[in-house]
């Protein structure tokens, strides 16, 4: 699986902690002695994905797979022998979310001036940051920020039983290879004896720690930092911070350069440009745009390419994206993810508010995402499935459509242009 897929659903079920509301080989014990010869077992063929079949037989054919990859029989039998797949789980993977929360209500619930007073201080007081930061090139305060949204600074980090969620999201079929895979992963950490079975709890989705690292990514990339000889990501703060910034120095994070910049953007701006090209600071200022701090750009910052994202909109706070705000969204692939993470990081380093204001707005429902979907498809705009997952296809094709209707081809869904795409496309 390429990479950066593979780190979308890194944190597809970590914890809620919005202010309202995973270096070492696994080493497996020694096989069992083979039984004696006798009558062959017919082996069951492997279900393919997203084909739905009943938990025992899925379990069968997992056995064999885990086997392929490792694992022996002893193992399987131990941690797998009596699971049964979790409603919960199955239940929440298959919800898509009702309504749609703003991006400005996202970040301002990101934002909130406890969540900032608990950042400052531990930037100040965790004495491991320092080297941290200077070991790996990830600033502390990203690395605060991410432990803020993921767990809380460490206090919710969920409670379900990994080997079961993984279990039941393989054998429920929708996302077959990944969960089997994870599955193996969480097996190999059980046998390797670093972390028990009843030390791997998580997310429903897997996500597990004080930085909800998946297994996979806690084979490959969690460190023991504070040197006792494991890596603990439940309950090592310096583990699970320097093991997050691992990951994102993994992911392509450049030392020394920003994550993004708040921008003025001049009248008459194209806005087609935005997810569009990334190009130097130098060539943005050419046409208009110009830093809303007024500030110059870092020698640094100013050789880096830069793209234009607008989260809410043309009448929305504008940004220039530079490398490390990617970087972050291998973490987790969202664009309001990735701001909540820089700027709440900014806020922890002493920086303020941002200059331009988040419009008001109402939540859209999924009935309302996808009838925009349909109309785009009916007036030859392709977005994709209609599935209500507001993503880049639904941004390309409005943003086509308001071109062609000289609208301000920001590709940003409001209420505003829902109505009009019912309309057009004749949608009651």
């Amino acid at each position: 699986m390429d990479r950066r897929v593979f780190l979308v659903l890194l944190l597809a079920g970590c914890a809620d902690t919005s202010a309202n509301a995973p270096l070492a080989p696994s080493v497996s014990p020694p096989a069992p002695p083979a039984p004696p010869p006798g009558p062959a077992t017919p082996v069951p063929a492997p279900p393919a994905a997203g084909q739905v079949v009943g938990f025992d037989t899925w379990l069968a054919a997992f056995k064999q797979k885990a086997l392929a990859a490792g694992l022996t029989q002893q193992l399987l039998d131990r941690e797998l022998d009596g699971v049964t797949p979790d409603p919960k789980v199955i239940s929440l993977d298959g919800r898509q979310p009702e309504f749609s929360k703003p991006v400005g209500d996202y970040i301002k619930g990101v934002i909130s001036d406890d969540r900032v007073a608990v950042g400052r201080d531990k930037r100040d007081t965790l004495t491991f940051l320092p080297d941290v930061e200077s070991r790996y090139g990830v600033p502390r305060d990203i690395l605060l920020a991410v432990w803020a949204m993921e767990s809380a600074f460490g206090k919710i980090q969920g409670n379900f039983d990994v080997v079961r969620s993984m279990a039941s999201l393989a054998a429920d079929g929708r996302r077959r290879n990944w969960a089997e895979g994870e599955l193996i992963a969480a097996l190999k950490i059980i046998a390797s004896g670093e972390v028990t079975r009843a030390q791997l709890r998580g997310s429903w989705a897997g996500a597990m720690g004080q930085t909800q690292f998946l297994p996979s990514n806690y084979l490959s990339t969690a460190v023991d930092n504070d040197g006792d000889g494991r890596r603990d990501i439940w309950g090592s703060d310096s583990d699970s911070l320097a093991s997050a910034a691992n990951l994102l120095k993994k992911g392509n994070w450049k030392p020394g350069v920003g994550w993004a910049k708040e921008v003025i953007l001049p009248a008459g701006f194209d806005y087609g440009l935005a997810e569009g090209p990334r190009e130097l600071p130098s060539w943005w200022e050419a046409k208009g745009v110009r830093r809303a701090d007024g500030l110059p750009w870092t020698p640094a910052d100013a050789a880096s390419p830069a793209g234009l994202i607008l989260p809410a909109g043309w009448s929305g706070p504008a940004f220039l994206a530079l490398p490390n705000h990617f970087a972050i969204r291998t973490y987790n692939n969202s664009t309001s993810y990735a701001l909540g993470i820089g700027l709440l990081a900014d806020r922890f380093a002493g920086g303020g508010p941002l200059v331009a204001t988040w419009p008001v707005e109402a939540p859209l429902g999924l009935a309302d995402r996808m009838a925009a979907q349909i109309a785009l498809g009916r007036l030859g705009f392709d977005p994709g499935p209609a599935d209500g997952v507001i993503g880049a296809g639904t941004r390309k094709a409005l943003r086509a459509w308001q071109a062609d209707r000289r609208l301000p081809a920001d590709g940003y869904l409001s209420s505003d242009m829902v109505a009009r795409l019912k309309a057009q496309a004749g949608i009651s």
